[in-house]
């Protein structure tokens, strides 16, 4: 039962109970006034928690903004500029929301504290000084009346009615503030539930629209979100790939290093140590130089270099050689040491000692010494073995037949150029194709002897067993130039031009095959194959540098470019001439390309571009292979990026309960990341279609995955 109510009459009669009421009553109110007075130090507890995160925040945005990714090489890709940029997004996306935060913050000021700090010193305090003058009056009631009651009889009528009329008047007055304060009691009880509830709704109110200034930020957050996700994806995708072929290159090195070292400008270079002669009887001492020499000039150069002292590099030295002679153990107490003579201190010789007898002959050779070897320290660059394959009749008779049989039975199959075959079928089927007796024999179309990923793994292998790329090594560098900067237009017409500098049957077998593939990408929504799928599985194809490198290799990405470029531009590059001049391509400034802008994306109204994320896991038993073959480099997830306006197709997953299921258009972020976090782009079949998977083992697991709005 609640408080019971305080009747005016019962001031009157002033009974126990009507006491014990009161006090009920302002015991109530004693309740109260703690608890807003606990609840306004919470609130500005809050407040300062709020402030103290919106610090943090703040310096955490300003940390991601001063922080900038560095790249290996010369030039990022689009997508790499845009992961590059942003981290200042995101910097700039947190300091928003604290902006609204902050605005949080104030409100919770002046529409929760003040409001109850007001409440509390107005109201409760009034009552609180209206009891205690209730409390005063009712002392001095009662103590004018014992004193009143214990006048004696015997005074002076005149007397006592004086003092009958002074205790009447003050018990009137006692019983008017009785009143009012009883009234006053009964009226704060009753106000303090929208005194006090309305604050708190305005704090709520403020509170809801924070979160749901934070839920628009989202929103017009979230085409970027979606674009950089395609970024990411795709930049992992070529991470794989650039993987394997920089893990391939350092397992030839480690098998065979002299083969593999890199050409240079210095006929000899080196680490040696060099001998430093000192006043007796300090004798002299060894110290290690990094030695550079060019025959032509006989210039050598010497640089002091400690690794230990954290690669501390001294003041090198820089002299003519006038001639170099061998040193024998009886001659000094030191293996495989030489001496060398400048041309400018005839006389005077400088003692060195190779790291070993091999090196010390190499050394020799190079410097003109007595014991010279017949050893480069450089090696030329080794051209690549002819295969058997050529760009001939029968080469593109191979071409064509390959293509006819994959459009006419395979164009809509799931991983098409993706799904490697038995290498033992695609060698014997190859063999038979540049067989001139067996050619015609082959029926591809018809055959149910050949599968589509034989006949698929063996265009590849044919195309990657010609001479020389069909891109040619003159043109190589060439055409990685344009993906690596210039607007999407200008990276178009460089590549419409280079094309068109191709030697003849080069660019007639690349329009063929180029024409194919863009039929494949068209068909993308069945096979999954994007072109930027197509540009990962045919870049390495299609192009090749001469020499194998790191460097080379980092540039592997922009070769998929370049055939994402040649996929998407088919019709302008192939049916028409370019320009006369060679057109140069702009320059794109150190500063990444502007965000998609910040607008709320309703269902249907997205910018539309495939959003399939394609991850194919194959199961190798390859029976006629001892060591599992590498896969061609994993898959982009997203269609090109090679021009950053996005295309018009989207690519919805295929239907069916075995096929790839694609998340709602309104899928939350978070399924995104769960999902996301096994989209690696992996596969566990590796690259090199001449490498091929078993015959029945292949196990189809895919995913494709629409990121979330």
């Amino acid at each position: 039962m609640g408080l019971q109510p305080l009747e005016f009459s019962d001031c009157y009669l002033d009974s126990p109970w009507f006491r014990e009421r009161i006090r009920a009553h302002e015991a109530e109110l004693e309740r109260t006034n703690k608890f807003i007075k606990e609840l306004i130090k919470d609130g500005k507890n809050l407040i300062a928690a709020t402030k103290s995160l919106s610090a943090a925040q703040r310096k955490f945005a300003h940390s991601l903004r001063d922080f900038k990714f560095e790249f290996i090489g010369d030039a990022e890709t689009d997508d790499e500029r845009c992961i590059d940029a942003s981290l200042r997004e995101f910097s700039n996306f947190l300091k928003n929301l604290e902006e609204q935060r902050e605005i949080m913050a104030l409100s919770v000021t002046e529409t929760l504290i003040k409001p109850l700090e007001k409440f509390r010193k107005e109201q409760l305090g009034a009552v609180k000084e209206e009891k205690k003058k209730f409390d005063k009056e009712t002392e001095k009631n009662y103590s004018l009346i014992d004193k009143h009651l214990n006048l004696s009889a015997k005074k002076k009528d005149s007397h006592l009615q004086e003092a009958d009329i002074q205790v009447e008047q003050n018990r009137q007055h006692f019983y008017e503030l009785s009143l009012e304060y009883v009234c006053k009691l009964q009226e704060i009880q009753e106000r303090k539930k929208f005194e006090f509830v309305e604050p708190m709704l305005s704090f709520f109110q403020g509170m809801f629209t924070f979160y749901h200034q934070g839920h628009e930020l989202a929103k017009d957050f979230n085409h970027y979100k979606m674009e950089l996700q395609i970024n990411i994806q795709n930049t992992r995708n070529r991470f794989e790939g650039t993987r394997s072929e920089v893990e391939e290159l350092m397992n030839k090195i480690r098998q065979n290093p002299k083969d593999h070292k890199r050409a240079s400008q210095f006929t000899a270079e080196g680490y040696l140590y060099v001998q430093e002669k000192r006043p007796a009887p300090f004798g002299s001492s060894w110290v290690k130089h990094y030695c550079m020499y060019r025959k032509a000039a006989k210039k050598f150069n010497i640089i002091p270099f400690e690794h230990r002292s954290g690669g501390k590099l001294g003041d090198g030295e820089v002299f003519y050689l006038k001639e170099c002679t061998k040193r024998h153990t009886d001659s000094i107490d030191r293996r495989f040491c030489f001496d060398v003579e400048a041309a400018d201190r005839p006389g005077v010789s400088l003692t060195m000692q190779a790291f070993s007898e091999e090196e010390r002959k190499q050394w020799l050779e190079a410097l003109g010494g007595k014991e010279a070897l017949f050893h480069s320290f450089n090696r030329a660059i080794v051209p690549r073995p002819e295969g058997s394959a050529q760009l001939d009749k029968m080469g593109f008779t191979i071409l064509r037949k390959c293509i006819s049989a994959v459009e006419t039975r395979g164009i809509n199959d799931q991983g098409l150029y993706r799904v490697v075959g038995v290498s033992s079928k695609v060698q014997r089927l190859l063999s038979m194709l540049m067989d001139v007796k067996t050619c015609n024999e082959v029926d591809l179309e018809n055959s149910i002897d050949w599968e589509v990923k034989t006949i698929t793994s063996a265009l590849k292998q044919y195309l990657r067993s010609l001479p020389e790329p069909l891109m040619t090594y003159e043109l190589h560098g060439d055409f990685i130039v344009p993906a690596k900067s210039g607007s999407p237009e200008s990276r178009v017409n460089a590549i419409h031009f280079l094309v068109h500098k191709l030697p003849e049957k080069n660019k007639e077998m690349l329009d063929i095959l180029v024409k194919h593939l863009t039929n494949v990408s068209n068909h993308s929504k069945q096979n999954l194959m994007t072109v930027a799928n197509l540009g990962v599985v045919f870049g390495p194809t299609l192009m090749r540098p001469q020499e194998e490198t790191v460097a080379a290799i980092m540039d592997l990405k922009f070769q998929n470019i370049v055939v994402e470029i040649l996929i998407e531009n088919h019709e302008k590059i192939f049916r028409t001439l370019p320009d006369a001049t060679f057109p140069e391509p702009v320059s794109l400034s150190p500063s990444p390309p502007n965000a998609p802008p910040r607008q709320s994306k309703r269902q249907g109204q997205r910018t539309k571009r495939p959003v399939a994320v394609y991850n194919l896991c194959l199961e190798l038993e390859d029976g006629d292979s001892p060591n599992p073959p590498k896969e061609d480099t994993p898959p982009s997830s997203l269609d090109s990026l090679s021009s950053p306006s996005p295309t018009t197709a989207t690519v919805p997953g295929p239907p069916g309960p075995d096929k790839n299921h694609l998340l709602a258009d309104g899928g939350s972020f978070g399924d995104w990341t769960s999902t996301g976090a096994n989209l690696q782009g992996t596969w566990l079949a590796r690259r090199d279609s001449e490498r091929q998977e078993g015959p029945d083992s292949t196990e189809l697991c895919q995913a494709a995955v629409a990121p979330g709005p």
